[in-house]
């Protein structure tokens, strides 16, 4: 529910600052101290309940214009130009500037456990990382314990008690039972659970076959709630695999040889096929090749409602990496589907341009390098995941809008807004307008960026977009009305983030009954026929 605000800004103006000290752990800018115990002492939080965006060019994903941006509590209460307010106020500059929504980052695994370990960025350290790239709110993925939804869920609960901006979850379905089938009605109408994601990949553990993937589309479509797919034939990898190792390939190049384009665009046809034979609407995430891309405009070329999730991996780098003779820095490479070759990096950019994808993720899933070499014999052992929560912005910004690809609107569109519509979320996320949420962001198109693992937020050792410099620097993050990024300083809290919750049935839904109706009046049947008398 929307709540109301005063527009009586000619008011007396309080500011309140909380800072205590901030302590760096190695080359970090976030405090390490008392996360464990979930003390919320620990950083410093720029918490400002009345704050004015001075004189910068604010950036909807439909329109911009240059504006003031007046925030108090936390909320947008003004977006108009010459916004008068007492001496007292924080104001910041923004002339020459884009003020634009915080990113939504719709696809990151923070917290992951996985082959006995888990990923090195949890809630606070990876969002950390992720305000200081201009995102502001991210969605994980709920991952059952032993094919229990609401054990996940509450897992995920403890995991993101420290948690320092807005987060919302995704919930994986890995078996199907009556149980499972009751816990997602329960994860939609009392959790603020509004998608599922089924992996057709990773045979022997959490792979879907096809009757499950029915099952759940089903499910899916009755609650409101997105289906999700990893879109890979989980059999034709696993035989890809077995392969490669009769064939002497151990190392990490073994991993894109195994799981090519194709059987991504397989896996990806067949879950487009079975969403439209169920009328259901289908999100396939981290679209990685041409193959799968192609299978999506051709879907929604013939009005299908298939959204497309490129990550930003995989339309800035290619796959020449995996073949580097360190490992280690081949193995950082590492994730699934895999990083493709030269060409399939600009056909996903193009993609994106014209609109066949729709928004951008990261797949962010932090492992350092030892946890990677547990497969330096085998492939197959090397943990999947690269980094990107807080490089996305960037260097989206830096590959799409520097190069004449798409405008400021539509960067605005693929790194927030869309996110938002899609999940249910907008206008209080994806949004500069007045009543939603003060998740900001401040770019200086003429300022320039540096990726280095030396320099960034996350705990991780490495960086897959090493040495990566580029103009458009995000110089201002604000979250929830305070600002938590400024000067190159991260000011964060462990405990300050909020859940989302996110209501089902969003525009994907919207006339799908009337399809459904279309449908059965087509099948001319029963036919009525006279009974046999022999």
């Amino acid at each position: 529910m929307m709540m109301s605000f005063s527009f009586q800004l000619l008011l007396p103006i309080f500011f309140f600052l909380i800072t205590t000290s901030l302590s760096q752990h190695a080359n970090n800018q976030f405090c390490e101290a008392g996360i464990e115990s979930g003390e919320s002492t620990c950083g410093t939080s720029s918490s400002t309940n009345k704050l004015l965006i001075k004189g910068g060019t604010v950036v909807n994903a439909h329109h911009q214009h240059v504006a003031d941006v007046y925030v108090e509590d936390g909320i947008i209460v003004a977006v108009q130009p010459n916004i008068m307010v007492g001496d007292d106020v924080y104001v910041i500059d923004a002339t020459g500037k884009f003020v634009m929504p915080g990113g939504i980052d719709p696809h990151a695994h923070l917290g992951m456990d996985a082959l006995g370990t888990t990923s090195v960025d949890d809630f606070f350290s990876g969002q950390s990382a992720a305000l200081a790239g201009g995102t502001t709110m991210h969605i994980d993925f709920v991952m059952p314990i032993n094919g229990n939804l609401t054990a996940g869920f509450e897992a995920y609960e403890k995991k993101a008690k420290n948690s320092c901006m807005d987060y919302g979850f995704h919930v994986a379905v890995t078996k199907w039972d009556e149980s499972v089938s009751t816990d997602m009605e329960i994860m939609v109408k009392e959790k603020g659970i509004n998608s599922f994601k089924f992996f057709m990949a990773y045979k022997e553990f959490i792979m879907v076959n096809d009757e499950l993937l029915l099952q759940g589309f089903k499910k899916c479509k009755s609650l409101g709630a997105l289906a999700m797919v990893h879109a890979e034939n989980g059999d034709a990898v696993y035989a890809g695999q077995q392969k490669m190792i009769e064939l002497g390939i151990t190392g990490p190049e073994g991993h894109p040889l195994s799981r090519p384009p194709m059987l991504e665009g397989e896996a990806t046809s067949r879950a487009i096929r079975l969403a439209d034979f169920v009328n259901t609407p289908l999100y396939v995430v981290h679209v990685m090749s041409i193959d799968a891309m192609e299978e999506i405009a051709k879907a929604r070329k013939s009005g299908q409602r298939v959204i497309g999730e490129p990550i930003v991996s995989g339309l800035a780098l290619d796959d020449s990496w995996l073949w580097h003779p360190d490992f280690t820095t081949a193995a950082k490479y590492l994730m699934s589907p895999p990083i493709r070759s030269k060409g399939h990096d600009k056909a996903l950019q193009s993609a994106l341009a014209t609109g066949v994808l729709q928004l951008v993720g990261t797949d962010h899933c932090a492992w350092n390098s030892t946890q990677k070499a547990r497969g330096v014999d085998d492939f197959r052992q090397i943990i999947n995941g690269v980094n990107g929560i807080e490089e996305r912005m960037h260097v989206v910004w830096d590959i799409m809008v520097e190069s004449g690809q798409i405008s400021v609107t539509d960067y605005v569109r693929v790194t927030s807004t869309e996110c938002a519509r899609i999940f249910n979320i907008y206008p209080r996320k994806g949004a500069i307008l007045p009543g939603s949420d003060a998740d900001i962001i401040i770019l200086n198109p003429n300022s320039s960026f540096e990726i280095t693992a030396k320099s960034h937020h996350s705990r991780l050792d490495t960086n897959v977009y090493e040495g990566w410099k580029g103009k458009g620097k995000i110089e201002v993050t604000i979250a929830g009305g305070r600002v938590v990024w400024e000067n190159n300083e991260l000011k964060v809290v462990p405990g300050n983030g909020r859940y989302i919750q996110m209501p089902p049935f969003s525009y994907l839904f919207d006339g799908l009954d009337k399809k459904d109706a279309v449908y059965l009046n087509s099948l001319k049947a029963p036919v009525k026929r006279a009974k046999s008398t022999t």
